[in-house]
């Protein structure tokens, strides 16, 4: 594969470029290996003034190595590359003749390269440089492998390195591994290399299997600041979402003292802000993990404060953001935590300040802070929407507090229409942690009119977003809540109807759920459009779906549209026959106690009906089955089918003798008399309200 930059930069470079300067490169093929070895290390004074310019910075060029000519300037790195120094420069590293020296200014010189432009980096990945590298380090000298190492980190902590490529050879983890004992040098690159690496359950397993844990845990103890480091943010990486690394950490112990206790110490305020926020990163990972409880006094007392301290003003900016998302992870499902976060250090007002970035610039001298506040502006506030999120989760206190902090329903309203996903991401699930609180629904949802960019975001947003976008808008659609009436105005059942034929299966339930809670006492022409825009075909496709969730809410949405006599006649006269089949399937199918419960609850809606009781009691199949349920040896059932027939049997209503009569010909009073004796309260009481019917 040809070894070249993009058009554009190669054509600017290669007009500067003329004849005489190629002998700058062309002695790195000269036979002599002495003068190559004085190609790579030095440049002639013509040469060097011609790549570099002055001819002040060529004369010191002159006395310096070469891998010094091209540190700090991307325009010289781009020179050499388009010069074709790469291929050659890889040819020498790998040649067996080339001596031990050679190689290692090498791998040095390719190591300043890789720290230019992406394109550079682009350009060494073309010409195939890491397995080049990898082979080097199977070479007894320790220089020549702490610069293939150096080298090596540098192109896996850039963007454009594909973390795969570590991963191709069965046999290179093992051998880094081994390398950790050689020197603080292959600690640090190897550790860090790790970490830029490791980037998801797969290559936690791979480097977990190969001993990670074991061969870096002693690292934590090193004298070297920079290799606890790396070994630190490691750990952090290994243990992220990762049960079982979670589980070996909190039992590795190094010099008598366990990780965990290792971890506390480096999270005290006399250590570095980086170290002690790696470190809180590492038990927040724990404990989500189960390693640790959320109760134990490191977190209490240690992690969590230490977190919400990187959330104040002294801090960084990109230290208040690591800060608060970490805090976000490690309290987003334990209430308690949720409530000693939010009463620790006002850090509800505290969040508040994220919002007000970038600052307000009134000096020239104040454009660097500009552009600094401008490139974490977004990371700040979907960082504190993120914690509000999760403060807001579940106590009723909390949300009140911070909804009512400084114009936070305009913040997050202002964040659904973003130009950042995730912002608006973060916006949205703030919003849906906080549409959980019903006094809010009523109150600060109604005045800020979320519904209006809630339903904006639904009409074209990554999946993502629809997911926890649909999610609040069922809430939003809940009886009590003052948006229900604006947003079916708005077109909301044609969407929703749209989301339940999603392949995304949060956005089919979310779809099913939120039409469910439209139809709850819902007027009938609601239901109608509701039945209307799902279609027959689309409702017994969602009856159908190997998801119970979605057969479940599909059921939820069905016993709704079912409910009061006027309506259930009218859903029966026109879809009886489909619904009627769809419940048979149902009952006859392998599906669980809950499922069949809410379909016989659905038959009882059914028989509650004026004339769509008759649907019922026309059919056979169905009605034996209401028997076998009434005998079946879980409660609930017994129950569910209860109502069923005392519905039909009612002696207030017109044809209830011959109902009863047909009943009874099916032995359905000897089932009555028999769960009238019932040690079940509930049964026992149904029974004998069903049989005074009877009486009557």
């Amino acid at each position: 594969m040809a070894c070249v930059l993009e058009a554009p930069l190669r054509m600017s470079v290669l007009s500067e470029v003329t004849a005489s300067s190629r002998h700058y490169v062309d002695r790195l093929f000269d036979l002599d290996p002495q003068k190559v070895l004085q190609g790579v290390m030095y440049g002639s004074l013509k040469q060097l003034t011609f790549l570099f310019g002055r001819l002040s910075l060529a004369r010191k060029l002159m006395t310096r190595d070469m891998k010094n000519a091209v540190i700090g300037n991307n325009k010289q790195k781009a020179n050499l590359i388009v010069l074709g120094a790469v291929p050659r420069l890889l040819y020498l590293l790998q040649q067996e003749t080339s001596s031990t020296e050679l190689r290692t200014e090498c791998a040095v010189v390719l190591g300043s390269l890789a720290m230019g432009t992406e394109n550079n980096v682009k350009s060494l990945l073309d010409c195939h440089i890491i397995p080049a590298l990898l082979q080097g380090l199977l070479l007894p000298d320790l220089k020549f492998i702490e610069a293939c190492l150096r080298c090596l980190r540098t192109i896996f902590i850039s963007p454009v390195t594909p973390e795969d490529l570590l991963y191709t050879d069965a046999t290179v983890i093992s051998h880094l591994m081994a390398l950790l004992s050689r020197s603080r040098y292959t600690q640090e690159y190897i550790c860090q290399i790790f970490s830029h690496c490791c980037k998801g359950p797969d290559h936690q397993t791979i480097l977990f299997n190969h001993g990670a844990v074991q061969n870096i845990a002693h690292l934590l103890v090193s004298t070297s600041y920079k290799v606890r480091m790396q070994a630190l943010k490691c750990f952090s990486v290994l243990a992220f979402e990762n049960p079982q690394v979670s589980m070996t950490l909190v039992n590795v112990s190094v010099d008598g003292e366990l990780l965990p206790q290792i971890f506390v110490k480096m999270l005290q305020r006399d250590k570095p802000i980086e170290m002690q926020l790696t470190s809180a990163k590492c038990l927040t990972s724990m404990c989500r993990a189960g390693a640790i409880r959320t109760d134990d006094s490191c977190i209490v007392l240690k992690t969590l404060p230490c977190l919400v301290r990187m959330c104040s003003k002294e801090r960084l900016l990109e230290e208040r953001v690591e800060g608060a998302e970490t805090l976000a992870y490690l309290i987003e499902t334990d209430v308690e935590l949720q409530r000693i976060a939010s009463i620790t250090d006002h850090l509800i007002v505290m969040l508040a300040d994220y919002f007000k970035y970038p600052s307000s610039v009134s000096a020239i001298t104040d454009i660097k802070r500009l552009d600094h506040d401008l490139k974490h502006a977004h990371e700040l506030r979907q960082a504190a929407f993120k914690l509000y999120a999760s403060l807001g989760a579940n106590d009723e206190d909390i949300r009140k507090k911070i909804i009512e902090t400084e114009n936070m329903m305009d913040r997050i309203v202002n964040g659904l229409s973003e130009s950042s996903i995730k912002v608006r991401l973060a916006a949205v699930r703030c919003l849906h942690s906080l549409s959980r609180s019903v006094q809010q629904l009523r109150t600060s949802f109604q005045d800020h009119a979320v519904w209006k960019p809630l339903m904006k975001v639904l009409q074209n947003a990554p999946n993502e977003i629809l997911v926890v976008a649909s999610s609040t808008l069922c809430n939003l659609l809940l009886e009590f809540s003052p948006s229900k009436e604006p947003i079916l105005e708005s077109g909301a059942i044609e969407l929703l109807c749209s989301l339940t034929q999603s392949e995304n299966l949060a956005l089919r339930v979310n779809g099913i759920w939120a039409l469910m809670n439209m139809a709850f006492q819902a007027e009938q022409k609601i239901k109608s459009d509701i039945l209307r825009g799902l279609s027959t075909e689309q409702l017994f496709q969602l009856l159908s779906d190997s998801d119970v969730n979605v057969l479940m809410k599909t059921l939820g949405l069905l016993r709704n549209l079912l409910s009061t006599r006027p309506h259930i006649d009218h859903i029966m006269s026109t879809h009886g026959k489909q619904i009627m089949q769809a419940v048979t399937l149902i009952l006859e199918g392998e599906h669980n106690i809950e499922v069949k419960e809410q379909t016989l609850c659905i038959l009882a809606n059914i028989a509650d009906g004026t004339t769509a009781k008759e649907l019922i009691m026309t059919n056979d199949d169905i009605l034996q089955k209401i028997k076998y349920y009434m005998s079946h040896s879980n409660a609930k059932l017994q129950l569910a089918a209860m109502f069923c027939i005392s519905n039909l049997i009612w002696n207030e209503e017109e044809g209830s003798q011959e109902r009863q009569d047909k009943l009874r010909d099916m032995g359905i009073v000897d089932i009555l008399h028999k769960l009238s004796q019932s040690s079940d309260p509930n049964l026992c009481d149904k029974a004998k309200t069903a049989l005074q019917q009877y009486l009557a």
